[in-house]
């Protein structure tokens, strides 16, 4: 029915929030207003789930200032960084580890997960200029954590101290001449450190060879070590770092107790598994501010003296990392990189403003070519949305929190921003001093977008009409308390970490 020639509008769809130029230009089906809603399949919304509390135990934890899920090899726990500096291991409900690291400085950390171990870097952020600036914290390391409750350690290990002592052993066979002898330390992560305890010594070939005054590692990490050896030294310079060393097949303790081995025969052509390559790796690696895995090799970004450095490992040796040629650098504009990930075979490294890519050519990480991809779009420190409770990227696209909004990704930006609906609410945000709070999650199963905002709230962006600007509807979230960070376990549970 017509009243005073007024036709009715049918409404029958629903698309959230619309805050976009002027109030007159809100579509029909959207409102300048939906606050703390959620939407029902197609057209319908109802108010948002409510909240609870994860843990049930006495004390839960509370401060709470960054989660991130951690996938052991058995379930899905947390990692949860609280005030102070505190790192705990979230099993379950019921079940705490820690604080496993506690480094009263520490204000965030980045994280990879590898073979059910975990690998920590610990940061802060700064405010210089009016921007937020996010670097390695000085003086600090990157930790390993193995999941069992035991204290993180350092990444890496220190190299065999003292001199090994050899002396010819029972009837046997080596090639005879001078040969240079060490010992490698391998940690309970299957770091190898570089050759230490060095010694000369000359075979003959009638026997074998004892060792003696192995050293021994003052570090419990130290689970076995290996003996190492070079071939036939014609020309002994007195330089005992000086010569390619192998491992000798059979010459492994298995302990880190035992201080002598006797009677081992090998020839040098039995000397085929190189360990030189280990005197150029850090014994000890800086801490950054980011990590990812791409090609099995670990990466980690922005040490507090290299903010625009990746330093990346040896193919399936996560702490080995060559001093001389494991890393990639974009090029320098002070700004620090604040983000790596890996997408469809490429590296790309993130600055505030800034997008580019390495490619493994399969030569060393130094030689990967380098290519700007975008000079006025990047990431923050959180912003590239994780992917239900496996925490990586989509294999084909990822979703970017940047400057100008919510973006998709897929080796370039598609403009218009998925944010487009709301860019007012997206850039009336303090974007330069708050950048590092944005935290974006990705519920690919239901098709949801979680997003921490700089002010603490949060977005929630329903996309089961479609991964389109125009399709996708959002609402805020408010809670009683600021939202800190975020995190989805068990493939589509929210956890939120609220700053209680």
């Amino acid at each position: 029915m017509n009243f005073r020639d007024h036709k009715p509008v049918k409404l029958d769809q629903f698309n959230g929030l619309y805050d976009r130029a002027d109030e007159e230009d809100v579509p029909l089906d959207h409102f300048i207003d939906c606050n703390n809603i959620r939407f029902i399949g197609q057209g319908t919304f109802e108010s948002r789930w409510g909240i609870g509390v994860h843990q049930d135990v006495a004390v839960p934890l509370s401060s709470i200032l960054r989660m991130y899920n951690y996938p052991t090899q058995d379930k899905n726990t947390l990692l949860v960084l609280t005030v102070g500096g505190n790192l705990w291991h979230v099993v379950d409900s019921t079940t705490v580890f820690g604080p496993i690291l506690t480094i009263p400085e520490m204000t965030d950390f980045g994280f990879a997960p590898y073979a059910g171990r975990a690998y920590i870097t610990p940061f802060t952020t700064s405010v210089t200029g009016g921007l937020s600036r996010e670097v390695g914290l000085d003086g600090e390391f990157l930790y390993v954590y193995l999941g069992d409750g035991t204290a993180a350690r350092k990444a890496g290990g220190t190299t065999p101290s003292g001199s090994i002592t050899i002396a010819n052993g029972a009837a046997g066979f080596t090639d005879p001449g001078l040969h240079i002898f060490g010992v490698v330390f391998e940690t309970d992560t299957g770091y190898l450190t570089p050759p230490g305890g060095l010694n000369s010594f000359t075979t003959v070939a009638g026997n074998s060879v004892s060792f003696s005054n192995i050293p021994v590692s003052p570090d419990t990490s130290v689970i076995r070590r290996h003996i190492v050896a070079s071939r036939v030294v014609t020309s002994f310079n007195g330089d005992l770092q000086g010569y390619d060393v192998f491992f000798i097949p059979n010459a492994t303790l298995n302990d880190n107790t035992t201080t002598s081995l006797s009677d081992i025969s090998f020839y040098d052509q039995d000397l085929i598994d190189d360990a030189t390559y280990l005197y150029d790796n850090f014994s000890e690696i800086a801490a950054g501010v980011n990590i990812c895995i791409y090609h099995n090799r670990l990466c980690i970004c922005t040490t507090f003296n290299d903010i625009s450095t990746i330093f990346v490992s040896q193919v399936g040796e996560p702490e080995a990392i060559s001093q001389i040629d494991g890393f990639c650098t974009m090029p320098p504009n002070g700004d620090p990189i604040t983000n790596i990930i890996g997408l469809r075979d490429v590296l790309y490294s993130f600055k505030r403003n800034k997008t580019a890519g390495f490619i493994d050519n399969g030569d060393e990480p130094v030689f990967w070519p380098y290519s700007e991809v975008d000079a006025a779009m990047g990431a923050g420190v959180h912003s590239l949305a994780t992917v239900i409770d496996s925490g990586t990227s989509n294999v084909d696209y990822l979703i970017v929190g940047g400057y100008t909004g919510v973006l998709l990704f897929n080796g370039r930006y598609i403009i218009p921003e998925l944010s487009w609906k709301i860019s007012e609410r997206w850039t009336s945000q303090n974007l330069k001093e708050d950048f590092w709070r944005i935290q974006i999650c990705n519920d690919s199963v239901n098709q949801r977008l979680y997003i921490v905002m700089p002010d603490r709230t949060m977005l929630y962006g329903d996309y089961q009409n479609q991964l389109d600007p125009r399709k996708i509807r959002w609402t805020p979230w408010t809670f009683d308390s600021d939202v800190n960070t975020i995190a989805l376990i068990n493939v589509s549970e929210l956890l939120l970490g609220l700053d209680i």
